[in-house]
């Protein structure tokens, strides 16, 4: 009688327990940061107030007073020196004295320098006009003033103002700083950037060249 040929069944083989995973690396703090979401209903942190320097808070306050009270003055001024484009050129002394405000030693000096550059801009744009009119082969229009400007000027002054315009610039700044502005002998020097006594004499010689030019008007 033949044996059975039977298969011998082999016993589970049991799992090899794993090798534990390695801990992950924690991320950097900064990474961490990041990624973390805000959390909803915090509020963020306020932004700090921008202070201003309390030498621009100055400087701010001094121009803001010294326009409200020249402004009209120096726009004057310079239509009278005989300037073509008066609001530019006390515009540009305006910024030139902010520029320099810390320079200054208090109100009173920073209106003597005003005055001053309104007095030397308007000097450098005769003299400008005067050079570009040589090399220009027609005569240019007629220059029309500003209505600001006209509004300055009464009807009864526009021929004083004409005959003034037809003197040196040096005559013509003392008398204007004379009489339409009323300072004295040294603030006028100090504008004009010269001598007590070159202000006498440009004042005299001025004043002998308008009085005959208006009575030739006449």
């Amino acid at each position: 009688m033949r044996r059975k040929h039977t298969t011998p069944v082999r016993e589970p083989s049991v799992a090899q327990p794993a090798e534990p995973l390695a801990p992950a690396t924690a991320p950097p703090a900064d990474l961490e940061r990041e990624v973390r979401e805000p959390s909803v209903g915090q509020p963020a942190e306020p932004l700090a107030p921008v202070s201003t320097p309390p030498a621009d808070l100055d400087r701010e306050a001094g121009l803001a007073r010294l326009f409200e009270l020249h402004y009209s003055s120096m726009l004057r001024l310079a239509h009278l020196l005989g300037a073509d484009d008066p609001e530019d050129v006390v515009a540009e002394a305006y910024y030139q004295i902010y520029r320099r405000w810390r320079r200054l030693r208090d109100v009173e000096a920073a209106e003597a320098y005003l005055r001053s550059t309104v007095c030397n801009l308007a000097r450098m744009r005769i003299r400008h006009l005067q050079v570009a009119r040589k090399h220009v082969e027609t005569p240019p229009d007629e220059t029309v003033a500003s209505a600001e400007s006209t509004a300055l000027l009464r009807e009864d002054q526009r021929v004083l103002i004409n005959a003034l315009q037809q003197l040196p610039p040096r005559q013509r700044e003392a008398l204007v700083l004379r009489f339409w502005l009323g300072l004295k002998e040294s603030e006028i020097a100090a504008a004009m950037g010269i001598s007590c006594g070159s202000v006498k004499t440009h004042t005299s010689r001025g004043t002998t060249a308008l009085t005959q030019a208006m009575e030739a008007r006449r």
